[in-house]
């Protein structure tokens, strides 16, 4: 699917809650967070440490804490700059579009489906966070730090997107009571979903490889039916 924003580069504003020093101010920040989600990716949050990332990135350990106090902060900043883009791409596929069915199915859509890398992020791979955020994203809030987390407002763009699907579900049937507890439950199902199908397939019928695949159209049937406008 094409973007009314190829050819183009963007910069996705990052709370700088997450960060000591903003990694797109320098090129070493930049490598930073391009080696970070390529290792994690590689071998997973568990086994990830600053000191590989710091040997990833050539650099020094002491260097990446200049940037990130530990590897649970660099996760919430990429899982939160993941959320941020995801809120970019479903106001660029909906803003344009006036019917409100349209717009809902338009914003399930990103949600949904499979992410590849996007040009605009050149030191992004959206590819590899995708399936860093699939495969790592509960841990950010499923912590005992959950609660001190969100009150410093970690969580912010992962809410501000809920809130923005959940206003178009509101305007599609506005006596509907749960669009935020049915737009989280996409998300998460839509991870979930793929998860199941490349490791644990018995467990689901979805086989997602494409735009507008069955985890797109599973989950946006299930919207509809649950608001009454299927």
């Amino acid at each position: 699917m094409s973007h009314p924003h190829d050819g183009i580069r963007i910069q996705i504003q990052v709370d700088e809650k997450l960060y000591l020093k903003d990694p797109n101010s320098s090129d070493m920040g930049r490598r930073i967070i391009e080696q970070g989600i390529q290792l994690m990716d590689e071998i997973g949050f568990e086994a990830f440490t600053l000191r590989k990332l710091a040997d990833r990135a050539g650099t020094t350990e002491p260097t990446i804490y200049r940037y990130f106090r530990s590897k649970q902060r660099l996760l919430l900043y990429l899982i939160s700059w993941y959320w941020s883009w995801m809120e970019y791409r479903v106001y660029l596929s909906t803003s344009n579009v006036s019917a409100p069915d349209e717009r809902l199915r338009n914003a399930l859509r990103e949600l949904t489906q499979p992410i590849h890398a996007d040009d605009v992020t050149p030191h992004i791979d959206e590819g590899a966070l995708y399936r860093v955020v699939v495969a790592e994203s509960s841990k950010v809030y499923l912590n005992k730090l959950v609660d001190e987390e969100n009150r410093e407002g970690l969580f912010r763009s992962y809410k501000r997107l809920c809130r923005r699907v959940a206003d178009m579900i509101s305007a599609v049937n506005p006596a509907y009571a749960y669009p935020v507890a049915l737009v989280s439950t996409v998300v998460q199902s839509s991870h979930l979903q793929k998860y199941f199908a490349e490791h644990l397939p018995s467990l689901t019928e979805v086989k997602q490889v494409e735009v507008g695949g069955s985890t797109t159209t599973f989950l946006t049937e299930m919207v509809f039916r649950a608001i009454g406008a299927a």
